[in-house]
């Protein structure tokens, strides 16, 4: 097994493994706060949290969300092996949810860790 590192001060929200033997996906999911985007000196309630693959021998760490996008909920399709993340970006970089800010579906492929969909 290997360590898997976030930063010191950051947040691990929700941790899931998802194994779906059928589509050979065995990743761990976790949702996290792991960067300080407001410039105050340390990450927050008010940081964005992302969401990261993590292979289930610690080998590998994926970041799927840009680190402006602040995941609201997420979840596993088991029967395509997609998962789907919801959030917004502060598009007016104000540090708070607004009207301005662009709400957005993202759609991967837990295989292969690529974008399938923005919507």
């Amino acid at each position: 097994m290997t360590q898997v590192d976030f930063p010191g001060d950051g947040y691990l929200g929700q941790v899931e493994q998802v194994q779906i033997n059928n589509l050979e996906i065995n990743q761990i999911i976790v949702a996290a706060k792991s960067v300080d985007l407001d410039g105050k000196g340390g990450i927050d309630w008010s940081d964005p949290q992302q969401i990261f693959i993590i292979s289930v021998d610690g080998k590998t760490k994926t970041q799927l969300t840009e680190d402006k996008f602040f995941t609201r909920t997420w979840t596993v399709n088991n029967q395509t092996g997609m998962i789907v993340i919801t959030g917004h970006y502060d598009s007016n970089e104000n540090g708070k949810y607004d009207k301005k800010d662009k709400n957005e579906i993202l759609i991967f492929d837990l295989k292969t860790l690529e974008m399938i969909k923005r919507i």
